[in-house]
């Protein structure tokens, strides 16, 4: 399905309900297996910009946090649009630079910044902790009029509520493509964008297009991720799973258990199931540790491999697969990167 779209049915959804002048919530059942994205609602648009007070909701209803168990996130009515913004998840700051959105004034800079966005490491920018451990106290100071969490942050998603208004935008592993297309949404109708986010749009087109052209040509294909020596595997509704389902990509097989990390994948289990195309996401490199993962890779088992045989074993760049997705900017760059290595 094409990007365009997917974001004009979100636009058309939110200004047919303006001008119903419906106020009803929209209700959302967690099932613990699958979130869906919820719509932003009572957002009306006119030429100027948006129109406030403004009900957004986050791009999941709630979800599964190991420490604190589920976590629901609640719709937040902003009377003014925010003009003072502290955001944690990468992609979101990638998306709100790529889309113009001034204001941003707290980042997680005590975590490596994907090199796109390494302008905000500049002092004008405070540091808000890291994607793991926000600084709280700091975030107070700052005095924000909202503040943008994903996963890594979930667990202190009530402390943060007592500073500010707080919004989830973090993708769903099992929904990763709608979720992700939601915080653009949001972000766009937020801070009246809508005309940016259509440009972008018409850029994914044509990607998205050219990669579902070249992933014909293949037969099958298999994500995986390596992690200092050991390696795990991803299949449809994964974290990675749009790359067979928004990319078009076939995957090599569908038993592979659905988890953050990707299920335990020996090297002798490629070789078993043989893959065309092998992708390896190096998330060693996405944590400043030296990686050894052609070295690992290329082992005696995996030059054994269809894809080791025809040079179609994908290495694809760790900081923005693993830290850095989610964003219109990094979205981009993960299907160009594709693109350029399967030409």
């Amino acid at each position: 399905m094409k990007i365009s779209k997917l974001f004009i049915a979100l636009f058309a959804m939110v200004l047919m309900l303006a001008a119903c002048g419906t106020d009803e919530k929209a209700t959302t059942e967690s099932t613990g297996t699958k979130e869906q994205p919820t719509e932003n609602k009572e957002v009306a648009v006119e030429e100027n910009g948006p129109v406030y007070p403004m009900t957004v909701s986050s791009t999941t209803s709630s979800q599964e946090n190991e420490e604190a168990g589920t976590i629901t996130f609640e719709d937040v009515t902003f009377e003014t649009m925010p003009e003072k913004i502290v955001v944690f998840d990468y992609g979101f700051l990638d998306t709100l630079d790529s889309l113009g959105v001034e204001g941003i004034a707290g980042i997680a800079k005590d975590s490596s910044l994907p090199t796109h966005l390494e302008k905000y490491s500049a002092d004008e920018y405070e540091s808000i902790g890291t994607l793991k451990e926000p600084l709280l106290e700091d975030i107070a100071e700052i005095g924000p009029d909202v503040i943008f969490i994903s996963g890594r942050q979930s667990v202190y998603y009530e402390q943060l509520k007592e500073i500010a208004p707080v919004v989830f935008i973090g993708t769903s592993q099992d929904d990763y493509w709608n979720t992700f297309l939601a915080s653009v949404d949001l972000a766009a109708k937020m801070f009246g964008k809508e005309d940016e986010a259509k440009e972008q749009a018409a850029k994914f087109d044509a990607a998205l297009e050219e990669i579902n052209t070249l992933a014909g040509t293949f037969d099958t294909t298999l994500v995986t991720m390596y992690n200092e020596g050991k390696l795990s595997g991803f299949g449809p509704n994964s974290r990675f799973g749009y790359i067979y389902e928004t990319y078009g990509l076939k995957p090599v097989t569908n038993d592979i258990e659905a988890s953050d990390h990707g299920s335990n994948f020996g090297f002798e289990a490629v070789l078993e199931i043989d893959p065309q195309v092998l992708f390896v996401i190096d998330r060693t490199a996405a944590t400043d540790a030296e990686s050894n993962i052609k070295a690992d890779m290329e082992n005696e088992i995996i030059k054994k491999t269809e894809a080791f045989k025809n040079n179609r074993i994908v290495y694809l760049d760790g900081p923005l697969w693993y830290l850095s997705g989610g964003g219109l900017q990094s979205e981009y760059a993960k299907i160009q990167e594709i693109l350029a290595e399967l030409k």
